[in-house]
């Protein structure tokens, strides 16, 4: 399927396809000859049904933006909102659609990026079971119709998704832009990666299961040029989550910084992961850590005083000792603790001034005499005269984008000297003035220079908000000197040092470290409750309407004889309970009859999941003495549960391949106590085949599995074993 980039018969172009355009432009012309791309045979699209609408990116999301989401469920609310969306029906693969959203981020150009949203049915996945849900603990949860990917492409991701490798592949094939995993596998094995969705390196890449349950896949900001920053991202997509109802979303938490894993830095200093800030707590661990260890972990790495660190390290490492000698000058309270001396830097941090990221090695902090140079021609009186003006002009674009011809041509009212000016203008980019920070950069549609100031007032001076205050001129002079780059050099410094330095392991109290950062580090799979079980066991009136909302949920009668002898009893889980699914919102009239309700929760449950396609509710589970034409909401009361008995008459495989954990064909006994596969890499015995963590074991994950691997209580059987 081409992607059509010119139409000769149509005089506009969709949004999303201008894009791919300059994307493509990027494309080195030796990539393009390589990719077949048939220019000539490329043809347009067609216009957006609503206007061809672009969205603001930091109200997408918001209630009423760009749709009002009033559904009771995740299903109602992302209909909802694809019908706003323009459909890509050049890009979406067999059997999938695909939709795109442009969203403005700034108005300086290129400040657009594009939201793709992927409906998969279960038919066009390669994989009917999401191994994210087996290792957060959500293998109970039954396989659903439809999972829905919320992509932000990053430049590199699109041009690779729209750029053709030349694999096995022919000149018609050529600019996919594939978005089915089972298209792709069947078309050409070599071009897998060209999957939209398969692809990594997103901005952001989300997916959500039609019963409202998701996964944040990746995340991926950058605090420069025109990419999104983490927390730009982060907050657009909890926008997302909460507007359109998700009930509860996962993530595995491998962030990084400079080096350092973001949820040890920040587990140390706010006792929660850096993803902590927008509601995400500990939802599992690996290799058995459970939110105790978790939290007793935290509570040893904080509680370390720094005096005994400094009487430990002092002596031979007086790095550690200038450390916390520099930050004990900037704080007016007591630094006592290792949690409370992390806590400030990165308090200290959040307050500082931008570093220059085209050279962080610059000390940002305004210099009256940065500008001048050994040989330059004008004294540095009239240089900081221009540098005032300039500023001044800038002020009066009211922080928007302008170009350098139009601030040198506003300054030259008050500076004659062109020659000046240019210097000032070439020397000004991205340093500070006062309180604002002069932002330099090449527009890259235009080629031009363009100019804007960024207010740092709140974050120049250190007597400011919430009660960070430097009192002491000491320590008001120690801040003047500090650099962002200085403070995550020194927090580094500690990191590595003292956080995962295994020479320490054998000192005393410091004995503890590496377990209780061990554990930390083993915390990655996190949870975020949004809507939870949909408020369940709860009834809603709706009296405008006359009708009524009622939560109810299913159990389902094992129909296999293969799997049970009484095919009558409900299926359980490994420990013996019986599987419920979450509760859905069922919308009743108020005169509706238990027959009504078995009829919209079979209409419901069908909707959503996969194996439940010809499910047929039996009987209520906990109303034994309702009959099918008594009045519901004469007989639930509020806050009861509804409960509802059946069995499906569609043979989906076996019952378990119905279920996302599937039918588990192995099994998993690890000395660390772990009985089930948590997404470490593991191995399996040659002889009894039970699976354990290659680190359980002690083979590092530097080194490859090894060819045969026999387990400790298989070796230690072999060895008892009489000779011949």
């Amino acid at each position: 399927m081409l992607i059509r980039l010119f139409d000769h018969a149509s005089s506009s172009f969709s949004y999303i396809h201008a894009y791919i355009i300059f994307l493509c432009c990027l494309i080195p012309i030796n990539t393009l000859m390589a990719s077949h791309l048939d220019l000539s045979q490329l043809s347009g699209c067609k216009k957006r049904k609503r206007g061809e609408r672009v969205f603001r990116f930091r109200s997408f999301g918001e209630n009423g933006y760009p749709v009002g989401l009033v559904g009771s469920s995740f299903r109602e609310n992302v209909k909802s909102l694809l019908e706003y969306g323009h459909v890509e029906g050049n890009l979406a693969g067999h059997g999938m659609q695909c939709w795109s959203f442009q969203l403005q981020v700034h108005r300086h150009a290129p400040g657009h990026v594009v939201l793709f949203v992927i409906e998969e049915p279960i038919e066009a996945s390669l994989n009917h079971h999401c191994k994210q849900c087996q290792y957060v603990g959500w293998g109970q949860h039954m396989v659903c119709n439809k999972n829905y990917h919320f992509v932000l492409p990053s430049s590199d991701t699109m041009v690779a998704a729209c750029s053709w490798n030349g694999k096995g592949g022919n000149a018609s094939d050529g600019g996919q832009l594939l978005l089915n995993p089972t298209t792709t596998n069947s078309r050409n094995e070599g071009n897998s990666m060209n999957n939209l969705v398969e692809l990594e390196g997103h901005m952001l890449h989300g997916v959500f299961h039609s019963n409202g349950f998701g996964h944040l896949l990746c995340v991926n900001g950058v605090e420069t040029g025109y990419d999104l920053a983490g927390h730009q991202i982060l907050d657009f997509w909890d926008r997302l989550c909460t507007g359109l109802r998700a009930r509860k979303v996962s993530l595995n938490d491998v962030a990084h910084k400079r080096g350092m894993e973001l949820r040890l830095i920040h587990g140390v200093a706010y006792s929660e992961p850096w993803f902590g800030r927008w509601g995400y707590k500990f939802g599992r661990g690996t290799f058995c850590v459970t939110q105790q260890m978790y939290q007793k972990a935290i509570e040893a790495l904080q509680g370390i005083p720094l005096c005994l660190l400094i009487h430990h390290l002092g002596t031979s490492n007086h790095e550690i000792a200038l450390i916390f000698s520099r930050y004990h000058t900037l704080s007016d309270n007591s630094l006592v603790t290792l949690g409370d001396l992390f806590h400030f830097m990165l308090e200290l941090k959040s307050r500082l001034p931008p570093t220059d990221h085209q050279n962080p090695f610059i000390d940002p902090i305004y210099n009256p005499g940065m500008l001048m140079e050994t040989n330059c021609r004008w004294s540095s009186k009239r240089v900081e005269m221009a540098t005032r003006v300039i500023v001044e002009a800038l002020k009066r674009a009211q922080f928007r984008w302008v170009s350098r011809q139009e601030v040198r041509d506003a300054a030259r009212a008050y500076v004659g000297d062109t020659g000046l000016l240019d210097f000032v203008l070439k020397s000004l980019g991205n340093h500070i003035v006062g309180n604002y920070l002069v932002r330099r950069t090449l527009n890259p549609v235009t080629k031009v220079l363009e100019y804007c100031l960024e207010d740092i007032s709140n974050h120049a001076s250190p007597n400011h908000r919430d009660g960070f205050l430097m009192h002491s001129p000491k320590a008001k002079a120690a801040w003047y000197k500090l650099s962002k780059f200085r403070l995550m050099k020194d927090m580094f410094y500690m990191y590595k040092y003292i956080l995962k330095d295994q020479k320490m392991s054998n000192a005393g109290i410091f004995s503890a470290i590496p377990m209780a950062v061990r554990i930390i580090l083993n915390s990655k799979y996190l949870v975020k409750d949004y809507c939870g079980e949909v408020v369940p066991m709860k009834v809603e009136y709706l009296s405008m309407d006359g009708e009524s909302n009622i939560y109810c949920t299913i159990t389902l009668k094992n129909n296999s004889k293969e799997d049970d002898d009484d095919n009558s009893k409900s299926i359980r889980n490994n420990n013996n309970a019986i599987i419920l699914q979450p509760y859905e919102c069922v919308t009743l009239k108020n005169n509706a009859t238990f027959d009504d309700l078995k009829q919209e929760v079979e209409r419901n449950f069908k909707e959503i999941y996969w194996g439940l396609r010809g499910f047929v509710v039996d009987s209520i589970a906990n109303l034994n003495n309702a009959k099918g034409t008594d009045l519901v909401f004469g007989m639930v009361e509020v806050g009861q549960k509804i409960v509802l008995e059946g069995r499906s008459s569609k043979k989906m495989g076996g019952v378990r391949e119905m279920y996302e954990c599937g039918a588990v064909n192995y099994v998993v006994d690890c000395p660390c106590g772990a009985k089930e596969d948590d997404g470490e890499r593991m191995v399996s015995c040659d002889i009894c085949e039970v699976r354990q963590h290659t680190l359980c074991v002690r083979i590092p994950d530097s080194e490859q599995v090894p060819h045969i691997f026999l387990c400790n209580r298989c070796e230690r059987e072999i060895i008892l074993l009489p000779s011949p």
